[in-house]
């Protein structure tokens, strides 16, 4: 996931590679329109030029930060696991390394519900639909695996991927292999793969 270097960058995608690290980092409500102006080295003008209004950047950093997250994730699996019953536990592997890095400050998507709960807001839609795209992410590699039933497997790994990037955010960088433990063992629960021992 890393940055176009600045002297390559146009306005606008200097724009948004400042509003989102500053969003990840600090919180979308925390910052203002003027930070980003200012740390991105564009005239005030030039932004709303792009993005009439904070929200239309956020929409787009959201946008963005989802299809990067996920290009990320399915490239992890894949190179961690060569079977497709292993590609469901190298999620957790490829968290477990997201969790060590320097630039882990939990999920932007999570975050932004918690911060914007209205439903309604365009952020939280945005947010909404990187789970939803997840999901399905999960749901086919359940149905690649054999899963009986795939989309409530797809649930339960999304539910406990989740409850490890919480348990990451709040100090325990090893949660990427306890949430593997817990997959493992539904996962044989469900006859995807063998028992362990």
């Amino acid at each position: 996931m890393q940055a176009v270097r600045p002297d390559t960058q146009t306005a606008r995608e200097r724009i948004i590679e400042t509003a989102s690290e500053l969003f990840y980092r600090q919180g979308i409500r925390a910052v203002g329109v003027d930070t980003i102006v200012a740390q991105s080295g564009v005239a005030k003008m030039t932004l709303y030029r792009h993005f009439p209004s904070k929200d239309d950047l956020v929409i787009e950093v959201l946008r963005r930060r989802d299809e990067r997250w996920r290009e990320w994730l399915e490239e992890e699996v894949l190179q961690r696991a060569e079977t497709p019953q292993g590609h469901l536990l190298a999620v957790f592997d490829a968290l477990e390394a997201w969790f060590h890095s320097d630039e882990f400050r939990g999920s932007a998507f999570i975050n932004t519900r918690v911060e914007i709960p209205d439903p309604d807001h365009p952020a939280n839609r945005a947010a909404a639909d990187h789970v939803a795209a997840v999901r399905r992410f999960f749901t086919r590699l359940a149905d690649d695996a054999g899963a009986e039933r795939p989309d409530d497997l797809a649930a339960q790994m999304q539910l406990i991927m989740k409850g490890a990037i919480v348990m990451a955010l709040e100090g325990d960088p090893d949660a990427g292999s306890r949430a593997r433990v817990i997959g493992s063992a539904l996962l044989a629960e469900q006859g995807v793969i063998e028992p362990a021992g």
